[in-house]
């Protein structure tokens, strides 16, 4: 069993290493700013969940048409970075939710997002940052937009898992069994020994499934409905970036 005192030292190291605090401060700070007018009259999840269904909604093709580039060039090359973006800027309160245990994946979160954000202000789409990242030959380079796109996408799929896991289980049954087996899918394979560790350790103080829907004010009805319109919406955004990559002949074991 692990002292609270030890998990939160391995935590606090693995963190140290590889963010600045006060901007991830800051970056958390600015997402949840853009989330307070909805907010009021929705609940984190709702906003969430019709985020992505709009964004999915224009993978659809009935909605893949010609438009017109920021630039006045025609283009047709895919989902916009700058609409990617603005979903995923409201994920992070989910992570919130979840406590210390997912503490690591908030943060790595929103540090990609913030760089994403960024590189929307000069790239258009999706397409156009993993293409730079293909010739300059940087792809998996730390810090690359390829290698933050391909984490971001981890953590959404990362909290689809938590929501499959968690409509499998009922009132009887942890939420730390759910959320172990989703990280353990999803994550795990990819994070160091340090980080697996501090997440693991970190499943003994998640939230209980009430509690849990009390953060994010939803009763046992909308929360299963809502998880579900999110787990829908996401599986085409997640499929639509793991295919860029394999045309691109980029593996997905990273």
């Amino acid at each position: 069993m692990f002292q609270e005192e030890e998990v939160f030292k391995v935590f606090a190291t693995v963190s140290a290493k590889l963010y600045n605090k006060e901007e991830y401060t800051k970056d958390k700070s600015n997402m949840e700013k853009d989330m307070i007018g909805d907010a009021r009259f929705n609940t984190p999840l709702l906003v969430i969940t019709e985020a992505f269904e709009d964004l999915a909604d224009l993978l659809k093709p009935r909605r893949q048409k010609r438009e017109i580039g920021r630039n006045g060039v025609v283009s047709n090359d895919g989902l916009r970075l700058d609409a990617f973006c603005s979903a995923c800027t409201h994920v992070s309160v989910l992570f919130g939710c979840l406590g210390f245990a997912f503490k690591f994946a908030e943060m790595e979160y929103v540090s990609k997002v913030r760089d994403l954000v960024e590189a929307s202000k000069t790239f258009d789409t999706l397409h156009n940052i993993i293409d730079l990242d293909v010739m300059n030959q940087t792809v998996k380079t730390q810090g690359s937009y390829s290698r933050n796109l391909r984490r971001v996408r981890l953590g959404l799929d990362l909290i689809r898992a938590i929501f499959e896991q968690f409509l499998m289980t009922n009132e009887y049954y942890s939420l730390k069994d759910a959320a172990t087996k989703a990280y353990t899918q999803v994550c795990a394979p990819f994070h160091t020994w340090g980080v697996r560790t501090a997440v693991y350790a970190g499943m003994y103080t998640l939230p209980t499934r009430d509690q849990l829907l009390l953060r994010l004010n939803e009763t046992d009805q909308s929360v299963e409905k809502n998880m579900r319109r999110y787990m829908e919406a996401s599986r085409p955004i997640i499929e639509y970036i793991d295919k860029l990559y394999i045309d691109r002949n980029i593996k997905l074991d990273w």
